[in-house]
């Protein structure tokens, strides 16, 4: 892992810096934000490192620690890979690139929300502040210098955006009617929320703003086949896959710990996150890469050729 964060820090500043258009020109400046992600990759690896070496420093109730642990370990696992991989593609061109590293930063700035507004105070606290800023202000710059139009010229006519932008919005008004229920339940008939009611308010309170306004807005655009529908449907369904599971990996914790009886949540969540990780996986195929690789070479080419006529 250390030795992969390396070669990307290698490539954002020997390599390409740059995403290029079909038209063969570059896109705005990228390298900023490409540095800061190296970064963030960074503060993430430490962070989930600490927190499962030093699992006694969480001083939350034994099932949120145990939500921590299963979080901690995606994080490692799957997060850190796929933002570096995302990353990695994105500083050489590939649309699909692009996206999945937009989704991971995205996803980054959701999943260090929860971390601080949900985990009580630890020495961990400045690993929650840093990373969730510089996602943030990653995640503002890159989408600032992404050339839209490219990105959706790159999709296949043929792609099915009705099927995947209508099951993203199936999807997040489903998890906002869950928890406008629960909320509405609890408030108005007196029966109890399935935690905590503060820690309920916080899960709801960030699944409703963020993942299930991402995964509806992106999947209405993507429906319409607005140039930026692909993007923020990229984004929501990366997010989403990722969030997803974490739950799922959270509910064998559960299990494991004897906090739930067998099946517990697995079932739904991990259906769940099959079904959201393939309509991602779909939306990202249909999307083509030889474009951007070609401007690339069509580009290194007319340099060549102007190096030689001087």
């Amino acid at each position: 892992m250390t030795f992969f964060i390396g070669r990307l820090c290698a490539s954002v500043n020997t390599g390409v810096g740059r995403v290029w258009t079909a038209q063969g020109s570059a896109m705005p400046e990228m390298r900023t934000p490409y540095r800061l992600s190296v970064t963030l990759a960074v503060l993430m690896l430490v962070q989930a490192l600490l927190g499962l070496l030093f699992q006694q420093q969480y001083r939350d109730d034994e099932w949120i620690t145990a939500a921590w642990f299963g979080n901690d370990w995606v994080t490692l696992v799957v997060g850190i890979p796929l933002l570096a991989a995302g990353l990695a593609f994105a500083a050489r061109g590939s649309v699909r690139g692009l996206l999945l590293w937009l989704g991971m930063i995205g996803y980054a700035v959701y999943n260090y929300a929860y971390y601080l507004f949900g985990a009580t105070l630890n020495v961990f606290f400045l690993l929650y502040v840093v990373p969730l800023v510089l996602s943030a202000v990653t995640l503002i710059i890159a989408l600032s210098r992404v050339d839209i139009g490219h990105v959706a010229a790159s999709f296949r006519s043929a792609t099915p955006v009705r099927i995947i932008g209508g099951y993203l919005v199936f999807v997040g008004l489903g998890l906002a009617s869950v928890w406008i229920a629960m909320w509405a339940s609890y408030v108005f008939a007196g029966r109890p929320t399935p935690v905590a009611p503060e820690a309920f308010k916080l899960v709801a309170a960030l699944d409703i703003s963020i993942m299930a306004t991402v995964l509806g807005l992106g999947g209405i655009l993507l429906w319409q086949r607005q140039a930026w529908g692909y993007v923020v449907a990229a984004i929501a369904g990366i997010q989403g896959s990722l969030y997803l599971l974490v739950l799922s990996v959270n509910s064998i914790i559960a299990i494991h710990r004897g906090l739930a009886e067998t099946p517990g949540e697995l079932p739904m969540w991990g259906s769940l996150a099959i079904l959201t990780s393939a309509a991602t996986l779909l939306l990202l195929v249909n999307a083509r890469t030889d474009r951007s690789r070609f401007a690339s070479r069509r580009m290194c080419n007319r340099r060549s050729e102007y190096t030689g006529h001087r």
